[in-house]
């Protein structure tokens, strides 16, 4: 997705990455909390971040600077969505949402201080 030569690690294996860790927090805290079915809540996961990922990668290859902006804006995009598609408790999408992101944000981190 980015010819940036600053990219920790390709596009692909970011989103394989963000998929991985943030697909199981999204099935089992809204299945958990009875929001939705797992398999509802875990394509949940995979519908928002394929909505989200691409912009968010081009923006922070593209100006590292936004993180913090960037970041919070896929979580209330995330929130959004899911509560377009499931009409739940928007508190407990909020918080799925960000405990998400939060997860992702700090594997990234890791990975990359590695």
């Amino acid at each position: 997705m980015s010819g940036h030569d600053t990219d920790p690690v390709p596009y692909p294996l970011a989103l394989a990455l963000t998929l991985v860790i943030e697909v199981p927090v999204y099935a089992v805290a809204l299945a958990g909390a009875r929001l939705a079915p797992w398999p509802r809540a875990a394509v949940a996961g995979v519908i928002v971040n394929l909505a989200t990922h691409p912009l968010l990668w081009w923006l922070l290859t593209a100006y590292p600077g936004l993180f913090i902006v960037a970041e919070v804006g896929v979580w209330l995009v995330e929130t959004a969505l899911l509560y377009a598609w499931l009409r739940r408790d928007a508190l407990v999408l909020a918080l799925t949402a960000l405990t998400a992101n939060l997860a992702s944000i700090l594997a990234g981190l890791a990975l990359t201080a590695a």
